[in-house]
């Protein structure tokens, strides 16, 4: 049954808070957004909300995130008032939401839904959506979550050479020992990744100082605390001067960064962790990943918080379109972090991101897993 003809949709507007707020009261019993999220959606850039209006009211609404930086879109909220059930008004919101998400850019969409809401997963499932995962104890009631995605724009299906389970990092400064952790466990089904190991990689792998704040790790430190844990680990780099080191204005600190450098590449020698000093491409990236390697790569975080801090991610596969990234760093709602896993990243949005700083550095730490033992003979 199609809706009535009166009912239009439009982007929500502030002058329908009220009307959000009590509709959100009257179709959820827990996890509502409170009224300063929702007029904090109502105009935010980085949100589609998406309002049905009759004569008699507001309807139902439906509320999709785009994420900063990605191409990936989800659905955070949908809500249909009691009286307008039934008129597949669910649907037709949710695909004015996928055509909002398209038209700016998103290639999927994500959600999440109550495993006990078969009427919701019902309607997904009709529309496209796949599940790919549960989350435990999800909502404020416990019910676990059903995770379900949809492509809403074409790209090739993602190559994904392997599970990665995600990571996610518990301090400010350690993405990389995080984004190293998720590739070993990728590469190593069943490795457990501890907090007290990501910050003892952290200790290996520090460059001790950073433009402010406590260091950010090296490549080549990183490359090092994989090969002591068992892994196959190499370094591609586009520079053969000290990194991290444009920005720093006090003599002493500069002076530290360089050893910190030296004494890497030493010892990379000295381990057998090769250094390759190249621009590693994405058809290079490609080619790995189809080996069966992960990759660790360092960003800038302009595309995603519009700070350009250096970042460590984990790239978990590719596709013509798009690579797909783990990132250890969620937003602050920590049953978002499902959006940090399988980032599509577009090949040109990567490739502005992947360039870091004045000097355009680029890096990239390959991981195979740990060599097998020659079995000897009897």
């Amino acid at each position: 049954m199609s809706p009535p003809p009166d009912i239009r949709l439009r982007p929500a507007q502030s002058t329908d808070l009220d009307a959000l707020c009590a509709l959100e009261e009257s179709c959820f019993s827990s996890d509502r957004l409170s009224r300063r999220r929702m007029r904090h959606w109502i105009s935010a850039p980085q949100g589609a909300l998406i309002v049905a209006e009759a004569e008699q009211g507001l309807l139902g609404y439906g509320l999709a995130l785009l994420h900063r930086g990605t191409r990936l879109a989800r659905l955070y909220s949908l809500a249909v008032s009691a009286s307008a059930r039934g008129l597949g008004l669910g649907r037709r919101l949710l695909e004015a939401l996928e055509s909002t998400c398209r038209e700016r850019g998103r290639l999927y969409m994500r959600l999440e839904v109550a495993h006990g809401n078969q009427a919701a997963i019902a309607l997904y499932q009709s529309m496209g959506y796949q599940s790919f995962g549960v989350w435990t104890d999800y909502y404020e009631d416990h019910q676990d979550a059903l995770r379900m995605q949809k492509r809403i724009r074409y790209a090739a299906e993602a190559v994904q050479t392997r599970p990665v389970p995600w990571v996610r990092q518990h301090t400010d400064f350690t993405c990389g020992p995080a984004a190293l952790q998720m590739a070993m466990a990728g590469l190593q089904p069943g490795r457990e990744s501890l907090r007290s190991e990501e910050l003892a990689i952290w200790r290996e792998a520090t460059t001790i100082f950073m433009t402010s704040g406590h260091g950010g790790c090296h490549p080549v430190g990183l490359a090092l605390a994989a090969k002591k844990r068992g892994f196959e680990a190499e370094v591609h780099l586009n520079s053969q001067e000290p990194l991290f080191t444009a920005g720093v204005r006090r003599a002493e600190k500069k002076a530290v960064l360089e050893q910190v450098h030296v004494d890497y590449v030493r010892e990379a020698e000295q381990e057998g962790v090769r250094i390759h000093y190249r621009d590693p491409s994405q058809d290079d990236l490609a080619q790995w990943l189809a080996e069966g390697a992960l990759a660790l790569a360092l960003v800038s975080t302009w595309r995603l918080d519009r700070k350009k801090a250096p970042h460590w991610v984990t790239i978990t596969a590719m596709d013509e379109a798009c690579l797909y990234l783990h990132d250890p760093d969620p937003p602050d709602d920590d049953r978002i972090a499902l959006d940090c896993e399988y980032l599509p990243i577009a090949r040109a949005d990567f490739a502005r991101m992947s360039a870091f700083g004045r000097d355009r550095l680029r890096c990239i730490v390959l991981l195979r897993p740990p060599a097998k033992p020659k079995r000897r003979r009897r």
